[in-house]
């Protein structure tokens, strides 16, 4: 058994009923649960279970939640290709209760390394704003990344504090997620090197503290009528029923609806806490300011985006056109102008206007579907192509495979980059950054 703070025991034997102590405290000589989210934006549930690589069992709390014995989620192609996100059991708890739809303005306010982001982007289906932050930077790059492979095609990434975003956002989001940085006692099993070492009675106060600020500032970015979720992965009751006391007596304008926690005795997860509140409608909310980006691009670039768009595609993708130094996006209807905040993804990037022609990005791959491709480069799972094409490597084709010019190259149907077909190889367009190592 690991070794816990003596004074995490003290504080859990008080918290759970003397009958589950050893229950409770037995799972940490055990494994801690692994498990994968499947994309619906790129391959429904009843699909993937018919492809699977790994056996799966369904997580009760999540649409397209699995767990899964396996040991390394991440080495698969189908990983690469966005189909799914490797991700905690219980941490998929949180999402669903924003019940995000379509069309709607969705903040996740603390959204790195990105799992119920992209968990809030499928339940969009593309449609709306939704508006992921990290104010550390690196962190924020985690992001972006996951944001991009899991073709997310409606998300703004930021890296700001909270307070600057509600300078731009006050009352602007009808729905609102927090998962709070927190002392991660629900991660003791998981990482227990890390969470174990930073774990103290003083950084749970520090941590209570920090929430607290947080959710004061997400309120205001709220609008009448709309749904906060808090969420942690801890049990302190400090940072979970503790605070979710106190935020009722400071803002009698939030209603609870429901409140849920996870212990890792009771499901197969680490733990989880989440709280529902609705903000009544009769709450006085600031007066939203935010405008709508007006988008800009020059006849020049249109034109030759335009003339790919329409060798490469099938159908033009939705969206408005933008363009900056250079570089074309593809944002969602009615974004907001971004002026003065850190962002590091608008949309999808389309590419850029490089010499009188357009050059698509990796960005452009990871968000459509291979069958919208006039040049798609199907390569079976089994095909040693799939694994050199990952590696970053050109590939050889029959002279019937592809057309010369750029290719959307996929494994069974799903894209993992593109390439560029000159008279039976195929050129490698996959980002140094991605590429598998030998």
């Amino acid at each position: 058994m690991q070794r816990l703070p003596e004074k995490f025991i003290e504080n859990m034997k008080k918290q759970l009923p003397q009958t589950e102590w050893e229950a409770f405290f037995a799972v940490y000589s055990k494994k801690p649960h692994k498990g994968i989210r499947v994309n619906a934006l790129k391959c429904p549930s009843e699909v993937f279970e018919k492809i699977t690589p790994f056996p799966l069992t369904p997580v009760p709390w999540a649409e397209n939640g699995y767990k899964v014995e396996a040991e390394k989620t991440g080495a698969h192609p189908y990983h690469f290709a966005g189909l799914y996100y490797s991700q905690e059991p219980s941490a998929m708890c949180a999402a669903p209760l924003l019940e995000a739809k379509s069309g709607e303005r969705v903040l996740d306010l603390c959204a790195a390394p990105g799992g119920k982001s992209t968990q809030l982007a499928a339940s969009m289906d593309g449609e709306g704003i939704l508006i992921v932050n990290e104010p550390v930077l690196s962190r924020a790059q985690i992001l972006s990344s996951n944001i991009e492979r899991m073709g997310v095609r409606n998300a703004l990434v930021l890296s700001e504090y909270p307070e600057k975003l509600n300078g731009y956002f006050a009352g602007y989001f009808d729905k609102i997620l927090v998962d709070a940085p927190c002392s991660g006692e629900g991660m003791f099993r998981k990482n227990a090197e890390e969470a174990l070492g930073e774990w103290s009675e003083e950084n749970v106060a520090l941590c209570a503290e920090r929430q607290r600020l947080i959710l004061e500032e997400a309120t205001k970015m709220l609008r009448a009528g709309g749904r906060l979720v808090y969420s942690t992965c801890t049990f302190s009751e400090a940072e979970d029923e503790g605070q979710v006391c106190d935020y009722l007596k400071n803002h009698p304008e939030m209603k609870l609806k429901k409140t849920e926690k996870l212990y890792p005795h009771k499901v197969a997860g680490e733990g989880h806490f989440a709280a529902v509140f609705e903000k009544q409608t009769w709450a006085e909310t600031q007066a939203c300011r935010v405008k709508p980006l007006r988008p800009r691009i020059s006849n020049e670039s249109e034109k030759l985006y335009r003339g790919f768009e329409k060798s490469f595609f099938n159908a033009p993708l939705k969206g408005e056109l933008h363009e900056a130094g250079g570089i074309l996006y593809l944002l969602p209807q009615g974004a907001p102008d971004w002026k003065g905040l850190r962002i590091l993804r608008a949309g999808v990037r389309l590419g850029e206007v490089k010499n009188g022609r357009f050059e698509p990005s990796h960005s452009l791959a990871m968000c459509v579907k291979g069958e919208a491709c006039n040049n798609l480069l199907s390569l079976p799972l089994s095909d040693l192509r799939t694994d050199k094409f990952l590696r970053g490597e050109t590939i050889e084709v029959s002279e019937n495979e592809l057309q010369n010019g750029w290719c959307l190259v996929a494994v069974d149907g799903y894209p993992i980059g593109l390439g560029k077909a000159v008279n039976g190889t195929v050129k490698n367009h996959i980002p140094k950054a991605l590429r598998r190592s030998l």
